[in-house]
């Protein structure tokens, strides 16, 4: 199984993958790191900041990935805001059979009144080196444009409007063996 991640800015992508992958035992791969290689290593002349660009630019190669995953029955883990809202057209029926997906957004109102926890928690899995653009504006935006985007392709999105870790634990929960089916 392939499980895609993706998601607004600081909605806990990373650490939904890092909780999956302890339970699960599956690969995880984040797209911010292929990113970031790609970038330092001078493969690409784009920018951390270019977001659209490096969707285009990295979606090829995170689709591919996938479809080499499941061709060779292998579980995987991939997590990032890399994955563009119409990423099912790339698959046909046998991939998409084996690829799970989440899509994780805040409510404006779960940013109102969590926003400082967001930002204190924003560097637990991974160090975010400059958080000083974010603001409640910002943030809003961003979980907006994802609940819009992905709705209008009929993703289902998870939105987190009061009970964070109850959000998580009910996707983890929905990744693990039921313990009363054996």
């Amino acid at each position: 199984m392939v499980i895609l991640i993706t998601g607004a800015s600081h909605t806990g992508k990373t650490l939904l993958a890092q909780r999956l992958l302890e339970k699960l035992h599956y690969p995880c791969l984040s797209a911010d790191h292929l990113k970031m290689g790609l970038i330092r290593s001078g493969n690409t002349a784009l920018t951390p900041e270019d977001d659209d660009a490096l969707t285009d630019y990295l979606w090829p190669i995170l689709r591919e990935m996938v479809k080499t995953a499941v061709e060779n029955r292998q579980n995987l883990i991939l997590e990032g805001c890399y994955i563009p809202p119409d990423w099912r057209k790339d698959f046909t029926a046998p991939y998409l059979d084996s690829i799970r997906f989440i899509c994780l957004a805040f409510s404006d109102a779960y940013i109102e009144q969590n926003f400082g926890e967001i930002l204190r928690h924003a560097s637990d899995i991974e160090a975010r080196l400059d958080d000083s653009g974010v603001s409640p504006e910002s943030l809003k935006a961003d979980n907006r444009s994802y609940r819009r985007r992905f709705g209008e392709t009929g993703e289902a999105v998870t939105l987190i409007d009061s009970d964070y870790a109850g959000a998580l634990n009910a996707l983890l929960a929905a990744f693990l063996p039921d313990p009363c089916a054996e």
